[in-house]
This record gives C-alpha cells, sequence and structure tokens, in this order.
C-alpha cells in the first residue's frame, strides 16, 4: 500500500513540480547532484559486489537452477540484509526526478514509468520472496552502479566517453532480457514444484521487463543512432 502511495506522491510532484518550475529560473544544483549521484553510485557498488559474490557463490555450487529457484538469498546473513536495502532504496531513488525537474532538463517517459514500476513490483514481489528475485537485484544493482558513477562523473565535469553512455543502454537492454529469460525459468520450474512463485507475479514482472525492453531500445536508437544520423546530414 505504501509504494502506491509513494508511486501517487511521486506522480504529484512530477507534474506540480514543471508547472511551477514553467516561470522559473533553473536551478544549477551541480554539487548536491554530485553528492547525489556518488551516494547512489556507492551504495550500488557494495550492493552488487555483495549480492554478486553470495549468487555467484550458488551458481559455481550447485548450478542455474538453484540460483534462479534459490530463496536462501532472502533469508541470509548478508544478502537479506542487501535484499531488503535494494527494496528500500527504490524509494529515495525517486529523487533523481527532483534534479530533472528543478533543472529543467528534458523528462522522458521511459525515466518516471520505470521509476514507478520498478517501486511498485519490488514491493510487491519482495514479500512473497519469490525466485528469481537474487538475478533481478544483482543484475539491478550492477546497472546501477556504472550508471550512478556516470553521473556524478558528469555532474563533478568530468568529460566522459559517449560510448560510455551506451555502453550503459545496452547493459540495461541485456538486463532486460536477461530479466525475461529467468521468468521463463521460472515459470518452467514451477510447474515441477521446484520454484517458488506464483503465475500473477511472472505475468507482470514479465510485462515489466518487456515494456523496458522497447522503451530502452528505443532511447537508444534515438539517444545514439538517430542522433548520429542527423549529425551526419548537417555536417
Amino acid at each position: 500500500k505504501k509504494s502506491f502511495l509513494f508511486s501517487a506522491l511521486y506522480a504529484a510532484f512530477i507534474f506540480g513540480g514543471r508547472h511551477l518550475m514553467n516561470k522559473r529560473a533553473k536551478f544549477e544544483l551541480r554539487k548536491p547532484l554530485v553528492l547525489w549521484s556518488l551516494s547512489l553510485a556507492v551504495f550500488s557498488i557494495f550492493g552488487a559486489v555483495r549480492t554478486g559474490a553470495y549468487m555467484l557463490y550458488i551458481l559455481m555450487t550447485k548450478g542455474l537452477k538453484q540460483s534462479v529457484c534459490d530463496q536462501g538469498f532472502y533469508i541470509g546473513p548478508v544478502s537479506k540484509f542487501w535484499a531488503y536495502a535494494f527494496v528500500l532504496s527504490k524509494a529515495p531513488e525517486l529523487g533523481d526526478t527532483i534534479f530533472i525537474i528543478l533543472r529543467k532538463q528534458k523528462l522522458i517517459f521511459l525515466h518516471w514509468y520505470h521509476h514507478i514500476t520498478v517501486l511498485l513490483y519490488s514491493w510487491y514481489s519482495y514479500k512473497d520472496m519469490v525466485a528469481g528475485g537474487g538475478w533481478f537485484m544483482t543484475m539491478n544493482y550492477g546497472v546501477h552502479a556504472v550508471m550512478y558513477s556516470y553521473y556524478a562523473l558528469r555532474a563533478a565535469g568530468f568529460r566522459v566517453s559517449r560510448k560510455f553512455a551506451m555502453f550503459i543502454t545496452l547493459s540495461q537492454i541485456t538486463q532486460m532480457l536477461i530479466g525475461c529469460v529467468i521468468n521463463y525459468l521460472v515459470f518452467s520450474w514451477m510447474q515441477h514444484g521446484q520454484c517458488h512463485s506464483h503465475v500473477q507475479n511472472i505475468i507482470w514482472s514479465s510485462l515489466m521487463y518487456l515494456s523496458y525492453f522497447v522503451l530502452f531500445c528505443h532511447f537508444f536508437f534515438e539517444a545514439y543512432i538517430g542522433k548520429t544520423r542527423k549529425e551526419r546530414k548537417v555536417d
């Protein structure tokens, strides 16, 4: 219920904030943005290392099926902390949008749609300790570790290669494809009573990952391929 409340407040802030900023000068906020992005980068790096170590151990010692169906991720002495921290972090991560609105930058549909749906799905799934959670969380930690590091460097004024940004988007697209594969494996093994989940969760998760895949592919084309073609025509 609280995830829906946070999402509603977030949506209200987006539309209200953009309306208020229409006639106001944009805020610079460079230093706060550096601190914000750096904090999330460090948090994500630690999360990726700690959950990644657990998942790698399960994968190497017990195989792919156990790594997907394993519920020990939610109750292990170390992984349970980072699983809970991951779920909680989806609320403060909404703060990314505050900087976009106050700095009067372009706010795309993918950005706020992604924030809302990840928050809702993460909180919805965590309570049931569904299979596949270890993969979902570890992948997200890993991508965010790179992404927020990139944001921190850009906010600090460093010139970062465009290829780095392309790599991040390709990593996100790959994450969505792997997410769909994990959902398929959970559904298949669930039929034999080997994976704890339920059909409703798999449906919502699959729809979410497929929509992300389409939106990130569209973003990649618009931001990199389409823009490159336009630049060549201008030249």
